[in-house]
């Protein structure tokens, strides 16, 4: 029974992982924008894979604020959360009030049952480059990463790839600064995140979902963390709308 046990485990794990080896979208980073465009993507028919570093996909939203497990989005996001399929409450003063782990697992669940492939504990510690033009990521296991250890990775080849990575925008840093290459910033670099402004932040972080260089787009906090704006905390509107238009961006870009 063990034996058998343990195949199926492999025979479905490898499936999967090798159907996903060449996709339309690779989004790193299971934080909540991510989560959205790969829900996107998946519900218009795109071949979307996601690699997140951590056990658990869902970002920051886990934990609410300061670990009280409550978040808040604007009333104009109503829509949107309905679409989702979460409950939420009025407070008032333009803000509606959701659970964060309802809000976490529906983002899970949602981009899942569209038809992305999550894959978590898997890292992408690197991109691929070819012709001037990001054109997939370099992955392998989180654990192996954290642990030090000197083990070669797994390529994957997509037409599009989404950093999602959150607050230091850990795969654009790395692509602008392997590469030599100059992003689509003021800078021509990553500009780095500013301390916390809530409004500015949420109107931002959607202003900064764009491509950076050809073959990759930044949305979330590494939008942010990009192109020098501010932080927001947990109110997650324009996350949830920075997700949504990096989909439309990436839509546009595979025609």
């Amino acid at each position: 029974m063990e034996r058998k046990i343990s195949r199926k485990i492999l025979e479905g794990y490898f499936k999967k992982l090798e159907d996903s080896l060449q996709v339309d979208a690779a989004v790193v980073g299971a934080g909540p924008s991510g989560l959205v465009c790969a829900w996107e993507l998946a519900r218009a028919g795109k071949k979307v894979a996601v690699f997140e570093r951590a056990l658990k996909p869902g970002g920051g939203v886990w934990g609410g604020a300061m670990l009280f497990n409550e978040i808040v989005v604007q009333e104009e996001l109503i829509p949107f959360l309905e679409d989702l399929g979460v409950r939420y409450s009025s407070p008032g003063e333009g803000l509606v009030r959701v659970d964060s782990v309802e809000t976490a697992a529906a983002l899970v669940y949602r981009a899942v049952n569209a038809g992305a492939r999550v894959f978590n504990g898997v890292a992408a510690e690197d991109v691929l480059f070819k012709e001037d033009r990001v054109a997939g990521v370099v992955i392998n296991f989180g654990a192996v990463l954290q642990a030090g250890m000197h083990v070669d990775p797994l390529m994957v080849q997509a037409a599009c790839v989404l950093d999602a990575t959150g607050h230091h925008a850990e795969l654009t840093a790395k692509a602008a600064a392997k590469a030599g290459i100059r992003l689509e910033t003021p800078t021509g670099g990553v500009m780095g995140e500013k301390p916390m402004w809530a409004e500015k932040g949420e109107a931002e972080t959607v202003e900064n979902t764009r491509r950076v260089y050809p073959g990759l787009f930044v949305s979330g906090m590494a939008a942010n963390g990009v192109f020098g704006s501010f932080r927001m905390g947990p109110v997650f509107g324009g996350m949830f709308l920075s997700g949504k238009k990096a989909a439309g961006l990436i839509l546009e870009e595979l025609g």
